[in-house]
């Protein structure tokens, strides 16, 4: 007996319509370290994923298989090397701040692949960040970046692919994670 999906997912028939995302997928334990965050400090009404790293909000979905195809090529790299930045204010929330140059660099590659078909968040300059709390008053964020601030310590990790997502109603319904193997 298969176990239930979790929350953050889609399940039932997929939306053929639905736009497409693209994540830098966390090695499993910055991403069990930023979810758990993530759970502390969003609002709980308001949690419906886990915590990730987003490179596009909303390709169309007309484009899945030449992503995917640019996802791989791209894949045959090493993963890219990241570090825990500090935090970065959001006004009405918090997040992590990650430096990563060459994850950048690949989003810079798919974007020009892309071009002509990025909504207006997604042909912003990317800066890469895992959000752990939003949707709150700006005191609240302020207070829980005076709590983490000092705590939060430099970490250095690499991503370990490029995840790809459809977008149904508020959940992602996982397609593919596409694994560095350089």
């Amino acid at each position: 007996m298969s176990s239930p999906a979790p929350d953050w997912m889609a399940t039932g028939p997929r939306n053929p319509r639905a736009p497409l995302l693209v994540t830098a997928e966390l090695p499993d334990d910055v991403l069990a370290w930023a979810d758990g965050l993530r759970r502390a400090h969003y609002p709980p009404e308001r949690n419906r994923l886990r915590a990730h790293v987003t490179l596009f909000h909303a390709l169309p979905p007309s484009v899945e298989a030449e992503l995917l195809g640019v996802l791989g090529a791209l894949a045959k790299a090493p993963p890219p090397p990241a570090r825990i930045a500090g935090l970065m204010k959001l006004g009405t929330g918090t997040a992590i701040a990650i430096d990563s140059p060459e994850m950048v660099d690949l989003h810079g590659v798919i974007a020009e692949r892309m071009h002509g078909l990025l909504t207006q968040q997604d042909a912003q300059p990317l800066r890469l960040h895992v959000t752990i709390q939003n949707k709150v008053t700006s005191q609240a964020a302020r207070a829980l970046q005076a709590e983490l601030g000092p705590m939060l310590e430099p970490a250095s990790f690499r991503f370990r692919g490029f995840g790809l997502y459809s977008w149904e109603e508020g959940l992602w319904r996982p397609l593919r994670v596409v694994a560095f193997r350089g």
